[in-house]
């Protein structure tokens, strides 16, 4: 039954890495939708509303304009101004003619249309990634707690037993930067926001790669240690390079995240079933449900009532696995640890 599962998944997440993304942005190319950025951004009035930013500078940075002219800082730091806020009303315009007209929803410029709630732009799932960090915190703060001050520690260094200690802290500290930058970029979007949001998304997957690989063939000499993430280093920095100072390609960067964290899931559910690890079950749990979320993340929904779409499931779901997570860890730290302190009595 093990061996099947472990086949289907094998299957199934090489398949999703060969599918990969379709960066759709059939909306912002649209001739109506262009006429209608255009007027706006030279008027400041659409059919049913108007745009106040457009009367002062439409750029993101701050314009040679008298300061009386200029957006308040307040506009500028939440990057409503005359772009923004006049894509954001064309969207919702051209979205409106178009369910008037029996169509369905199309993305522009790569996302699906949100319904906005004060600052947020993409609100539910802005919330969920803030729930993220919080319980990812919670889960970091725990672990720590547990090595070193409930479990026996080296009496001669005062250090853990737990070799992978220090690699568990460094995951804990990509994974918080992930998640923060993941309740930024749903809050607003702006250029800066998005290649951070990426960015850290790509360092987190890459690094958990790296400790999957270490974890599971107990890799345990520095050396041995250096030898397994340099190559995985250079080619995440790379990746991180080229999204930032070349091309923000969303198509290839999905296919990467796609691709790491399959082989990252795999490796930590078929290691927990050739184990026998205690917290085998967790594990699989954990590779099924990042399977599903793979799954949500390529066969894209536009979201229900404006608010819920397929990524925000994927987050919902991140909510229960981070806990889950955190507790395999915990788990592993105490059965790591009582088997050492055994074999040195």
């Amino acid at each position: 039954m093990e061996r099947s599962l472990v086949l289907f998944l094998l299957v199934l997440g090489f398949e999703l890495v060969l599918l990969g993304a379709v960066d759709g942005s059939e909306g912002d190319v649209h001739p109506l939708y262009m006429e209608c950025i255009d007027q706006c951004e030279k008027t400041g009035a659409l059919k049913e509303t108007s745009v106040k930013h457009c009367m002062t500078s439409s750029d993101s940075f701050p314009s040679n304009d008298p300061w009386y002219k200029q957006e308040p800082l307040y506009l500028q730091w939440k990057e409503w101004n005359c772009k923004s806020e006049c894509r954001y009303h064309c969207m919702m315009q051209r979205e409106k003619e178009r369910e008037e007209l029996g169509l369905g929803p199309i993305k522009y410029h790569g996302k699906w249309l949100f319904k906005r709630i004060s600052v947020f732009q993409e609100p539910l799932s802005a919330i969920l990634s803030a729930l993220t960090l919080l319980v990812q915190f919670i889960g970091w703060l725990s672990f720590f707690l547990l090595v070193h001050y409930k479990l026996a520690l080296r009496p001669e260094t005062r250090k853990t037993y737990y070799e992978f200690t220090g690699l568990w802290h460094i995951y804990g500290i990509f994974s918080m930067n992930a998640w923060f930058w993941s309740s930024i970029y749903h809050s607003r979007y702006a250029d800066w926001t998005e290649k951070l949001y990426y960015s850290s998304a790509v360092a987190l997957l890459g690094f958990s790669l790296i400790l999957a690989i270490i974890r599971a063939f107990n890799v345990r000499a520095e050396a041995s240690r250096v030898m397994v993430a340099a190559p995985l280093l250079a080619f995440l920095t790379t990746h991180i390079l080229y999204l930032n100072f070349y091309q923000l390609d969303h198509s290839l960067n999905m296919k990467v995240c796609i691709a790491i964290g399959t082989a990252q899931l795999l490796i930590w559910a078929i290691w927990g079933s050739v184990t026998r690890h205690p917290s085998g079950a967790k594990l699989w749990v954990i590779a099924i449900g990042g399977i599903i979320a793979v799954i949500l993340e390529i066969y894209d929904f536009p979201p229900y009532m404006g608010y819920a779409d397929a990524h925000a499931l994927c987050l919902l779901l991140a909510v229960p696995l981070s806990y889950l997570w955190w507790s395999f860890v915990k788990e592993d730290a105490e059965l790591r640890t009582t088997t050492i302190t055994k074999k040195t009595k």
